[in-house]
């Protein structure tokens, strides 16, 4: 039977995935995941994919609401993030997303750490901060046979998918068979919705945001292009249909629904 193994997540997109023992499933996905976000001086969209070693930054929100972010040279900025600034619409890969600059601390500290400048701005609503879809899913045997097919010299970390949820009990892709399925975990029913076309994020150390591995081309190699979207097909997305709380090892069943 599937379980799930691992949840990840961040307040800002790009930085490093926490794992927290629980996630609580809205309409908007994990409303917490990727609430903020960068842009660049353009308004923009500035995460992993223009500068990896924003995965060294480990940010997490208190039970104050306050925001804190590690810089891995050992800095650290605190502060409330409700003092909202400017409203700006950011394109997220085609869609438009609302959102606000958070005053204070958090864009000086960013720029400084990334060289270039960059703001931080909140999403005006929940959800909004994800690629395409609320949520993704993939399973670790699907992780560790791409690591086999591609020759990759030990464990292949699923960290650098970057997935919400990871599952534990499945057959290498059998995932991609759940396609408009949907699936009871927990309190909740999500329905899978497709594969997630990979960018070069998929390509960097999870730890370091350096390229150490060409997962593209690997997956290339033994995985056809996607039909349905454009792109290297790894994981799935999916929908909320019903909104849930769902715990590490809770079982997944596959429903009629």
């Amino acid at each position: 039977m599937a379980t799930v193994t691992r949840f990840n997540v961040t307040p800002v997109k790009g930085t490093a995935l926490l794992h927290p023992d629980e996630v609580t499933l809205t309409q908007a996905g994990i409303p917490e995941n990727r609430r903020f976000f960068l842009v660049d001086e353009r308004d923009e969209l500035f995460s992993g994919s223009t500068f990896g070693p924003l995965v060294q930054v480990r940010a997490s929100v208190g039970e104050d609401g306050a925001l804190t972010c590690a810089f891995p040279a050992g800095g650290v900025v605190s502060g409330p993030v409700d003092e909202l600034g400017r409203d700006v619409v950011v394109d997220f890969y085609g869609r438009p997303v609302a959102a606000r600059e958070v005053l204070g601390v958090f864009s000086t500290a960013f720029s400084e750490y990334v060289g270039t400048a960059v703001r931080l701005m909140r999403a005006e609503r929940d959800g909004d901060g994800v690629d395409v879809h609320p949520l993704t899913v993939v399973g670790a045997e699907s992780v560790a046979e791409l690591g086999r097919r591609g020759g990759y010299d030990g464990d292949l970390d699923s960290l650098r998918f970057r997935i919400n949820i990871e599952l534990g009990g499945t057959e290498p892709f059998e995932e991609d068979g759940w396609d408009g399925r949907s699936l009871g975990i927990g309190d909740a029913v999500i329905r899978l919705d497709g594969q997630i076309p990979r960018c070069v994020v998929t390509t960097q150390d999870p730890a370091t945001g350096i390229h150490d591995w060409n997962t593209l081309k690997q997956i290339a190699a033994f995985r056809p292009q996607m039909a349905r979207r454009q792109g290297i097909p790894f994981g799935m997305y999916a929908q909320v249909v019903r909104p849930g709380t769902i715990r590490l090892g809770a079982g997944v069943a596959l429903l009629d629904i």
